[in-house]
């Protein structure tokens, strides 16, 4: 079992660390129904802060263009 603990709140993201130090982030509010179908991922998951960086933007770039459409 993975003990995660919170490391941060940014830019409506809940930032944490694994024991095992990996990072992961939950949105802090759900998407619009119209960027899950698309398929927005409200929690994501990455090797370094670099990665989930670059994971969180994608999602929610991902949620832009739903919402556009």
């Amino acid at each position: 079992m993975t003990d995660r603990r919170t490391t941060a709140s940014a830019g409506g993201w809940r930032l944490m660390t694994s024991d095992r130090g990996r990072f992961w982030a939950t949105r802090e509010r759900p998407f619009s129904p119209a960027a899950e179908a698309a398929g927005a991922a409200r929690t994501v998951d990455g090797d370094d802060l670099t990665e989930l960086c670059r994971v969180i933007a994608e999602q929610e770039s991902l949620a832009d263009i739903a919402s556009a459409g």
